[in-house]
């Protein structure tokens, strides 16, 4: 098959196919099935379409010149697994008159060159910026599984540069709506969560007003050699609340059940906690509660 954008993820200008095939082939290879329609003037590579990269190059054309993927289409870019790929943000500047369209959310706003970065091909938000927005303008699940990954992605060395940069994309954003939740989810994720569950059961013991837990907390025997790893601790109370994943403890119950039993002889109180507590988590607040009133704390 001809292609004009080798390098661009299957999306194509209808403009460039008809100069390169011709308009009948053109026409044929779109009846055959070998290019489904993004837009009038864009079109996808069928057996791709259904890829993120392939949907993002398509909407960046439809865009124009200039454009650039936003908010959680850049934290996919990223690689912040926790952010949705579909629709497809792209941002285009204030005098564009491009509107939303099935599958696309187009926003309009002022940025300059440090606010882009180019990944694999495609210009997309910087991370900092691209998180700002959505710690400000998503839902709060979202919110905090992004920033943790994010978060996770840093070195050591540059994780306090990127939290005052996210900081000061926020503060000074010039819709300040969302501001608020925006510093109150990236106080609270730590980049320690192994999975956006993780990160929601964070978010649902803070809402519950319980004491924010250590995440990640290491038990250690006497040599020093780390023994245990727990997801959420209160370690001066020996209180653990413990995520249970479908894949992570998929055949593992005999296991987690002894593993339990000896933090339990350790003098640990385990309460679990699974996908069930993240729809509701009235029960697994109070279980942690009991456990905090059982150490004489009210």
């Amino acid at each position: 098959m001809l292609i004009s954008r080798p390098d661009f993820h299957g999306a194509y200008l209808r403009a460039d196919l008809e100069t390169l095939m011709g308009q009948e082939a053109l026409r044929a290879a779109v009846r055959d099935g070998r290019f489904a329609k993004f837009s009038k003037g864009v079109l996808l590579e069928s057996r791709r379409a259904a890829d993120f990269r392939t949907r993002a190059a398509g909407a960046l054309l439809l865009a124009g010149e200039g454009a650039a993927l936003a908010r959680q289409s850049a934290l996919v870019l990223h690689g912040c697994t926790a952010a949705r790929a579909a629709p497809v943000h792209v941002l285009v500047a204030c005098r564009r008159g491009l509107r939303n369209r099935p599958g696309m959310v187009v926003h309009h706003g002022s940025f300059g060159p440090r606010d882009i970065d180019l990944v694999d091909g495609l210009r997309t938000q910087a991370l900092d910026l691209a998180l700002a927005d959505v710690l400000c303008r998503d839902d709060r699940r979202t919110g905090i599984a992004c920033a943790d990954q994010a978060l996770a992605l840093q070195s050591e060395a540059d994780l306090g540069r990127f939290r005052a940069a996210v900081e000061r994309r926020v503060v000074l954003r010039p819709d300040p709506r969302g501001s608020r939740q925006a510093v109150a989810l990236f106080e609270l994720a730590t980049g320690l969560a192994e999975s956006p569950a993780e990160s929601w059961t964070l978010l649902s013991l803070f809402d519950g007003g319980l004491p924010v837990p250590v995440q990640q907390y290491r038990i250690l025997d006497v040599s020093g050699r780390e023994v245990y790893r727990l997801d959420f601790a209160w370690p001066e109370l020996r209180v653990a609340v413990e995520y249970d994943g479908y894949e992570a403890h998929e055949g593992r119950k005999a296991a987690d059940q002894a593993r339990e039993d000896d933090l339990r002889r350790r003098g640990w109180i385990v309460v679990r906690a699974d996908a069930a507590d993240l729809r509701d988590s009235s029960r697994l607040l109070a279980a942690v509660q009991a456990a905090f009133r059982a150490r004489g704390m009210r």
